[in-house]
């Protein structure tokens, strides 16, 4: 169980610590379910109803205390989802593949419909048509409840959609395999998404401000809060060691004058919190702040000559932070909300971003339209972003327009591009920069991250990864859309081209030579895992 358990965090100053608050998810209190094999789960405005799998009875409950107050028979042998639509309760049978409509008073089924699915297990009420989950077709099917005849069908959010609930604006889907609660609009998106309490979830019930839960493995019905004060959640956490090492090597025959070395340092952050100050080796001649306001370790070499290297290493202790931000779209104002400040400093247009080129602007009304609503306009463009564009390292970065007219990008390529359709749109876009646990805790990175932040009134700067939201499953889209891995180590924070790191992110280097020479430089990180402190 997850009695507020998971307390929560609100968005603070980058560098400062995070303020934990209660979340979305979070449990409220549990009751007992009636007997050991629920299923169904409905709310008729004041009590509960639960109908169990080994009894066939549906059983009416006290939300305040569980306590048992009724009990009728299911018609059917089956039982699975349990919807209530003002009068009456719908039963789902998934042996006779049947709805009923049930009249609690009277217990007469009073309708019998064909239930257009296979496998059906979570049903809801939209106020004019049922919801049916189909866990054999990975669907969600909104049919009449005159003759059952389909209206509409969705892509479930994942494979097995077990438990339906539809809170007057949105659905909420539960799945049995991953155990999590979806969030999804009517017509297919995935808003927000959290941990199931239990282990084994089945039907929800909405009962006006609060989401319910019947979990067949601990036989209990959770009561769930929505929309609290925290705005996003930790979840897994990694305790890691990073040595991020920068070695340049002068081949020769001549000799490099001067090398500058730039090093991204970074601050605590909302999804990952540093366990003490950056340590360099040597020390750097400088920290410097570029225009971004980004921080970094500037080191300063002069006659480098053939065959000599020059090395310089930082280490950080840190603990990374499975994110996830409980965005809910009507809370999101609009661009006239943005402070001015921000519109200013991340609506400028750079070498990369080309905003003003057709096919950016292009772009931008295909995925936009009439769109005003922040929240909206940053997810639509994401939509078509990934719709438009596959995954491809194959090395260089070039111009935002180039990408989306090419179709295929690197993780820098889809940010550039993202960002400059954001920023076309009004929405002011930052990329941030990251070192990534690759597998094991044990592991080295050399091939790095970069990503999207938009600014969402209300919010604040929220996490968008374009290049990993490319996925079948509305789940899976949502994941790169308000979430972050605990893999990451954000480093580097960037509105475009810095004057010491320029386009690049975790370091950078420059030098002048007199003669031939050619440097190489190297640069990676090394991740060690550190021990958990004691409780």
């Amino acid at each position: 169980m997850r009695f507020l358990k998971s307390l929560l965090v609100i968005f603070t100053l980058v560098g400062s610590a995070p303020v934990l608050l209660a979340v979305t998810g979070d449990t409220v209190s549990s009751i007992p379910c009636p007997y050991n094999y629920p299923q169904g789960l409905s709310f008729d405005g004041e009590y509960l109803w639960n109908v169990d799998r080994k009894t066939d009875m549906i059983y009416k409950i006290d939300p305040a205390d569980g306590k048992l107050l009724d009990s009728l028979k299911a018609p059917g042998y089956n039982p699975r989802g349990l919807a209530w639509d003002g009068q009456k309760l719908w039963l789902v049978d998934a042996e006779e593949n049947l709805i009923f409509g049930i009249n609690p008073k009277t217990r007469i089924t009073e309708n019998t419909i064909y239930c257009p699915v296979s496998k059906p297990y979570g049903l809801t009420f939209d106020g004019t048509y049922l919801w049916v989950a189909d866990d054999g077709g990975d669907e969600l099917h909104r049919i009449d409840r005159a003759d059952g005849t389909t209206i509409k069908s969705l892509k479930a959010p994942t494979s097995h959609p077990w438990g339906l609930a539809f809170d007057g604006t949105y659905l909420w889907v539960s799945d049995r395999y991953s155990d999590k609660i979806y969030q999804m609009t009517v017509d297919g998106t995935v808003i927000n998404f959290f941990d199931s309490p239990g282990k084994h979830t089945c039907d929800l019930a909405w009962d006006g401000k609060f989401l319910w839960n019947a979990d067949y493995q601990s036989d209990r019905i959770f009561k769930i809060k929505i929309r609290d004060v925290g705005l996003f959640s930790h979840g897994e956490e990694r305790r890691q060691n990073l040595n991020f090492i920068f070695e340049a090597r002068n081949f020769g025959p001549d000799s490099v004058k001067t090398l500058d070395i730039y090093l991204a340092v970074p601050v605590n952050m909302n999804n990952q919190e540093l366990l003490g100050e950056p340590q360099f080796t040597p020390a750097p001649t400088e920290i410097i702040t570029d225009r971004w306001g980004q921080k970094v370790a500037h080191y300063r070499f002069t006659d480098l000559p053939a065959s000599e290297t020059r090395e310089v290493s930082m280490t950080v202790d840190a603990v990374l932070y499975q994110t996830n931000y409980f965005i809910f779209p009507d809370k999101v104002g609009t661009l006239a909300d943005i402070p001015k400040d921000t519109l200013d400093k991340y609506l400028v247009d750079d070498s990369k971003y080309s905003m003003s080129d057709p096919i950016i602007q292009d772009g931008v009304k295909k995925a936009v339209g009439d769109e005003k609503n922040a929240f909206w306009i940053a997810r639509k463009i994401f939509n078509y972003v990934i719709n438009q564009v596959e995954y491809e390292l194959a090395g260089g970065w070039n111009l935002a327009p180039t990408v989306l007219d090419r179709g295929t990008g690197s993780c820098s390529e889809y940010s550039f591009v993202y960002i400059s359709m954001c920023r076309a749109a009004g929405l002011p876009a930052r990329y941030v920069g990251a070192v990534t646990v690759r597998g094991d805790d044990a592991s080295a990175d050399d091939v790095f991250h970069r990503w999207v932040e938009v600014y969402l009134p209300g919010y604040g700067w929220i996490t968008v990864d374009p290049s990993g939201g490319d996925s079948e499953w509305p789940s899976g889209q949502a994941k790169y859309f308000g979430c972050l891995d605990n893999r990451y180590l954000i480093t580097t924070s960037g509105g475009g081209g810095s004057e010491y790191l320029e386009w690049g992110y975790n370091a950078n280097a420059r030098w002048t030579s007199k003669g031939r020479c050619k440097l190489v430089v190297e640069y990676y990180g090394e991740w060690s895992p550190l021990e958990k402190e004691s409780e």
